[in-house]
């Protein structure tokens, strides 16, 4: 019997990944064979970071997993998902608020794709409230949330509030 590579996307805009993220990125890594971080933009949202900054700040982050890759796509991430056979789609579900959106999205793309499936995962409870808007509205006030990020976003970041400084003292 052939074995085939079960392989999962986890889409979203990641600007920048929180540790909320990389703990479902970790669950989904036990999952399935390889996961793809799928970097995307949304047009609703004025990034804090370029895509090239998030997809370099994500490899860094994901580095101890093996199975986990990340990529940048333009469109519909079913589409994305047809082309590379991937299995599923990952969604983070925080709290009850994420479900109807998350649903309705879920039922598209089955709508479009029959045979790639949504599966929801939620992060840790530690993790529950952390988004990437909050993040970026502490560091937009001064604030370097440490806590809530990786390493390699924490440096990036840090740099950031440094120059947001320096043009202040100016």
């Amino acid at each position: 019997m052939v074995q085939t590579m079960r392989r999962a996307l986890y889409p979203g805009t990641f600007d920048p990944i929180t540790n909320g993220h990389i703990d479902v990125i970790e669950r989904a890594a036990q999952l399935f064979d390889h996961v793809i971080v799928l970097i995307g933009e949304n047009p609703a949202k004025k990034p804090l970071f370029s895509e090239a900054e998030r997809r370099q700040m994500a490899e860094e982050s994901l580095a101890h997993l093996p199975n986990v890759s990340v990529d940048v796509y333009h469109g519909l991430i079913v589409n994305y998902a047809q082309n590379c056979g991937a299995a599923a789609i990952i969604r983070g579900l925080r709290a009850i608020s994420d479900f109807e959106y998350e649903l309705q999205m879920a039922l598209i793309n089955r709508r479009m794709a029959p045979e790639v499936c949504t599966v929801f995962l939620a992060p840790s409870e530690r993790y529950i409230y952390v988004n990437s808007s909050i993040v970026r509205e502490l560091v937009r006030f001064g604030h370097l949330p440490v806590d809530l990020v990786p390493e390699p976003v924490a440096r990036r970041l840090h740099s950031l509030l440094l120059q947001q400084r320096q043009k202040s003292h100016y």
